[in-house]
């Protein structure tokens, strides 16, 4: 590589570096403000279903995130080629996996696990203000969200190695509906 393209690279991957990390900033602040105080008004039982949906979202872009990093993309050249709706925008993923999986394991990811602890330690303040429990369930919360968040994408990323033509395709096919034609 001469020295032109190094410094290109250079330039491109700073610029990479502040749009995630303005991405990350901006997304963390609205989610934020969102969910907790979304959640600090609601009883119980919808604060958990919110808990579990924001792990849940966390998992399922950390599954995304690794199966495209692994995916062949020779199979999506041979859907391209027969038409095959999603394939395209498959192969587009692939191409930019490094970036994809840094969206999606990473900002994405990430910001749900910052959340999923802001969450719990809400519902541990409802649960201890409600059942008044002679120990703080705080600990043991936060233990059980970093269990079930931690579990969940390891299981995930087996399942996105099996997985990974499948998984890629279907979020092509997500990304072909959305995109301009």
């Amino acid at each position: 590589m001469d020295k032109k393209q190094e410094i290109t690279k250079e330039h491109s991957n700073r610029k990479w570096f502040i749009q995630v990390f303005i991405m990350t900033f901006v997304l963390s602040v609205v989610f934020s403000y969102i969910s907790t105080n979304g959640v600090s008004n609601l009883s119980l039982i919808p604060a958990i279903l919110i808990l579990v949906l924001v792990i849940g979202i966390g998992i399922v872009f950390d599954i995304i995130g690794v199966a495209v990093t692994v995916a062949n993309i020779d199979e999506f050249h041979a859907k391209a080629t027969k038409k095959v709706q999603g394939s395209k925008d498959s192969i587009k993923l692939i191409k930019n996996a490094p970036r994809v999986a840094n969206i999606c394991a990473d900002v994405i990811g990430d910001i749900c696990g910052v959340l999923s602890g802001a969450i719990g330690a809400l519902i541990a303040i409802k649960i201890g203000s409600e059942i008044k429990l002679p120990f703080d369930i705080q600990y043991i919360l936060s233990a059980l969200v970093s269990a079930i968040t931690v579990g969940g994408k390891a299981l995930g990323k087996e399942v996105a190695n099996k997985n990974s033509t499948a998984i890629v395709h279907k979020v092509g096919i997500v990304l072909n509906k959305f995109s301009k034609k």
